[in-house]
């Protein structure tokens, strides 16, 4: 059997590949090796999918792609935790763009966003990706992200610069001060998460001008330092992954064209795409 994991920093979704087509699928917390090391990532699965676990010796391949998993070091804090537990698997670990790009792109050539709980963007050659200097993080970037949008829905919230009746509607929802944050975001582990989550908001308010305004700067932001970066973006077709393109197709359809971006596949889980592209190509 196949296992295939696509791994954000909220959540990693997987899904096994069981004998007459049939898939099971499975759902852990984020597995990030920025934030997460070899023993907590064990800890993990051992806690959250006891029943994949118990599969292990009929598991002959595992496919892992990840945020975070971008260099050998993070490669091997992955892969290492998987061994331990998988322990007659071949196992291969690359980066969520990696993943993303074979989800969308297939073997054509075309640029591939993420607009998750963070943002990141690569070109695909049809083999590889080519990363840019993106994927800053969301201190530094994570434009048009659900970090981003919630470090702006926070900070607005906190300022007093939200109209009345929204900071009512967020203040009843969340109950948040500025002590709660402060704790939140610079004492507890995982506050790109804790940040992201806050972007949920805007589905609530999504009519409202202030919705429209936040979520145009924030894509306007990503295609600006993100898809413009690349000088022929316009000659591709640029795709999306992750639940803030996916909700929010509407709003980045808007942008790009605005913007002259030709929009491919915007999906919000790639695990599916992802499984059928590994399936096809025989892991390679």
């Amino acid at each position: 059997m196949i296992l295939v994991a696509d791994s954000g920093s909220s959540k990693t979704d997987w899904l096994l590949a069981l004998p007459e087509n049939k898939t099971q699928q499975f759902r852990t917390s984020g597995l990030n090796p920025y934030f997460l090391s070899e023993r907590e990532i064990v800890k993990i699965l051992q806690d959250q999918v006891p029943d994949l676990i118990a599969l292990a010796d009929d598991i002959s391949e595992i496919y892992f792609f990840g945020a975070g998993a971008s260099s050998p070091d993070r490669h091997e804090i992955v892969s290492n935790a998987l061994s331990q537990l998988f322990t007659k698997s071949y196992i291969s670990v690359d980066s969520d763009l990696l993943g993303s790009a074979y989800a969308t792109c297939g073997r054509q050539k075309g640029l591939c966003c993420v607009l998750g709980t963070g943002s990141n963007i690569s070109f695909f050659d049809g083999e590889d990706i080519h990363a840019g200097q993106h994927g800053l993080g969301f201190v530094l970037g994570d434009e048009g992200g659900g970090t981003w949008f919630g470090k702006a829905l926070v900070t607005d919230f906190l300022y007093g610069n939200m109209p009345a009746e929204i900071s009512e509607k967020f203040n009843e929802k969340y109950h948040l001060d500025k002590e709660v944050v402060i704790r939140s975001v610079y004492q507890t582990p995982n506050a790109n998460t804790y940040l992201a989550s806050f972007s949920k908001f805007l589905s609530d308010i999504r009519p409202s001008a202030y919705a429209q305004n936040l979520l145009r700067t924030g894509l306007l932001e990503f295609i600006e330092t993100n898809i413009k970066s690349y000088p022929e973006y316009h000659s591709y077709k640029c795709n999306f992954v992750g639940s803030i393109a996916y909700v929010f197709t509407d709003e980045l359809k808007v942008v790009c064209k605005e913007n002259g971006i030709h929009i491919g596949k915007v999906i919000q889980q790639p695990i599916h795409d992802l499984l059928k592209f590994i399936l096809s190509n025989d892991g390679e």
